[in-house]
């Protein structure tokens, strides 16, 4: 069994295949954009790039996860996961896993037009696929939560984030591991938390209006306006179940 990983060399493709060579000795190939920027030994590196489908190169992949590409532009980014897919039809990929988004066919949040689209995509090839539904990470949020005033206008929306790695370790159990096929997963942390919660007397409550004025990125407001109405909100059950644990709270 073969498993290939793209966007290695990111910090959730990177930690994927660190957990997935601690978890098997089957062959682990990576596809990455710009190979030196790769640091894990025991891997097959192949150069190849969303963008130019003519360097991607997934052949003698049983397994393949499509970590999702990070452009801003929607188009660009569903265009990117096509290319993708359409390589992996090619080269006779059997099983693809791709990292999506929580409640990604319903949910109003910006982003979820990609992975909607890339969802149907895959679907449409008939390959067997596993979607690993990914909701916020703790990383997001760290930032803001640090400063001595944490200004936000999310009210007393909750998160129900977890940790990157967790996220990292519930891809790698579900590459290395049977019973997945043709499954959607939802994954979310154990708990939710708030941002008055967790903030406590530095938490500043304040409007969208507010944060656009102080030059915050509209997506990022977006961000917050999203958890403000519930977006982010509900808990669910299938990354604790398929890493085995609780996953970590927020800390800060």
């Amino acid at each position: 069994m073969t498993i290939l990983i793209t966007g290695a060399t990111g910090q959730f493709g990177n930690a994927v295949v660190r957990y997935v060579l601690d978890r098997t000795d089957e062959q682990v190939i990576v596809s990455v954009r710009s190979p030196e920027k790769f640091d894990v030994d025991g891997v097959e590196v192949r150069q190849g790039d969303f963008d130019k489908p003519e360097t991607l190169d997934f052949r003698g992949a049983d397994k393949l996860l499509i970590v999702s590409a990070d452009a801003h532009d929607p188009a660009v980014r569903i265009q990117q996961h096509k290319n993708a897919i359409a390589k992996a039809v090619e080269h006779g990929v059997g099983h693809i896993f791709y990292t999506s988004l929580v409640d990604a066919d319903t949910s109003p949040a910006g982003v979820a037009v990609v992975h909607k689209a890339t969802e149907e995509a895959i679907r449409a090839t008939g390959v067997t696929f596993t979607f690993l539904r990914n909701s916020m990470y703790h990383e997001n949020y760290l930032g803001a939560l640090a400063g001595d005033v944490v200004a936000v206008s999310t009210k007393d929306g909750r998160v129900a984030s977890a940790a990157r790695d967790d996220y990292a370790l519930g891809a790698a159990v579900a590459l290395t591991t049977e019973g997945h096929e043709n499954q959607t997963y939802e994954l979310t942390g154990s708990t939710s938390w708030s941002f008055p919660e967790v903030a406590g007397d530095r938490f500043q409550d304040v409007s969208d209006e507010d944060l656009i004025a102080a030059g915050l990125p509209p997506f990022v407001v977006g961000f917050f306006k999203e958890i403000r109405d519930g977006v982010y909100a509900e808990v669910r059950p299938d990354l604790e179940k398929l890493i085995g644990r609780p996953t970590r709270p927020i800390a800060v």
